[in-house]
């Protein structure tokens, strides 16, 4: 599978934070780890199972990560067009996409204001990433700025936003792909002790 991972923390780049509501409060975070069946609420993980499964794995009692926000589209012309570059695809294998992105932040509190310590797990899932057979796949994570505010304290540190990508000769094919992979990511995530390193 394709990994590739980058920084984007400079003064104007967006910020991952803990709670969070849309201006209409329709919108807003939903602390998936405290709360389990709140995940019914998330009409993204209600459409699209692979989503769902891993918002409840990388939430779950065994994660050392929890979910900020997620989102699940059909690419456009122009993300389908990057993605066969990316993938260095001929027209007509990648001629649907589909895509998701999961903003992660670590639960430790010591590794989530550690920037090296972040760095450090996307270097690992880089690694991980590109030994895996998924060639109609691939992921691009972004280290953020975050902000946390929760039981009273505010704390400043470092999110990843995962972005899993599929594509295919057609949308069924293209999303059977996404689904794969994005098991894959949250399987590992999972699996990772951030605080062994």
């Amino acid at each position: 599978m394709l990994s590739e991972w980058s920084a984007e923390c400079g003064a104007y780049d967006p910020v991952v934070v803990v709670p969070w509501a849309s201006p209409d409060g329709v919108l807003r975070w939903i602390d998936l780890r405290d709360d389990p069946d709140a995940l019914d609420n998330i009409a993204e993980a209600d459409e699209f199972p692979a989503l769902l499964a891993a918002l409840r794995a990388l939430n779950g009692p065994r994660s050392h990560l929890f979910t900020s926000k997620c989102d699940a589209w059909s690419m456009d012309g122009d993300e389908l067009f990057t993605a066969r570059m990316d993938l260095l695809l001929e027209n007509e294998v990648a001629l649907a996409g589909f895509t998701s992105y999961i903003d992660l932040l670590p639960r430790d509190r010591a590794i989530f204001v550690s920037r090296p310590r972040v760095e450090g797990l996307l270097y690992w899932l880089d690694r991980v990433l590109r030994e895996q057979p998924f060639s109609l796949a691939l992921v691009q994570s972004v280290l953020r700025p975050a902000v946390v505010e929760l039981d009273g304290t505010v704390a400043e540190g470092y999110a990843v936003t995962v972005y899993v990508k599929g594509v295919g000769v057609d949308a069924e094919e293209a999303a059977l792909h996404w689904d794969e992979a994005l098991r894959a990511v949250a399987a590992l995530l999972r699996s990772r002790d951030l605080s062994a390193g």
